[in-house]
């Protein structure tokens, strides 16, 4: 119908000086030959445009499915790299914790030792001073004692006479000789 159409409009066109078979003519085997060019067109061509065309739905399909496979592949590493950073996390805080209970044992360790070795050193301190000061009595009591005997050296040589001296060794004499 098409074809008849714009035959008509072709003609009407041509201004009508030429003999209207002559192009009628004309136009029909054009007509003609351009349809027998499509039919061998199709003829040969639908089916290399068939396997071109199922080829790249093919081609589409499994570009398709590929890209489908790779999302999935990429949310599982998504989701496997997401579960890696949770479980991460959760033992940075577990290790932070650990740290700070070790750092706290620690500090409770060294507060213990220090009171330890202060008590130690005021302990060692009292014994020093002990010792000092029995030290220092034991230094007056010697002191006093060798006052004490040369006072009594002094008194004697001031006070004790020859007969004295006598009297002494006969009360020694006897006591001696009394004993045997």
């Amino acid at each position: 119908m098409l074809v008849a159409v714009l035959s008509g409009v072709a003609c009407a066109a041509g201004g009508g000086h030429a003999d209207s078979g002559v192009l009628l003519k004309d136009f029909l085997y054009r007509v003609l030959n351009f349809g027998i060019v499509v039919a061998i067109l199709v003829y040969f061509l639908s089916k290399p445009l068939k396997k071109g065309l199922a080829g790249r739905s093919e081609d589409i399909e499994k570009a398709l499915v590929e890209a489908k496979q790779a999302k999935e592949a990429a949310e599982a590493k998504f989701a496997e790299y997401d579960r890696k950073l949770d479980q991460a996390t959760e033992e940075i805080a577990e290790i932070s914790d650990a740290i700070r209970r070790e750092g706290e044992l620690e500090k409770q360790k060294i507060i213990a030792n220090a009171k330890e070795m202060a008590a130690k050193i005021e302990k060692d301190a009292e014994k020093a001073a002990e010792l000092e000061v029995a030290k220092a009595r034991t230094e007056l009591q010697r002191e006093a004692v060798q006052l004490a005997v040369d006072l009594a050296e002094n008194m004697l040589k001031k006070n004790f006479t020859k007969d004295d001296d006598a009297r002494l060794i006969d009360e020694y004499m006897q006591k001696v000789g009394d004993l045997h």
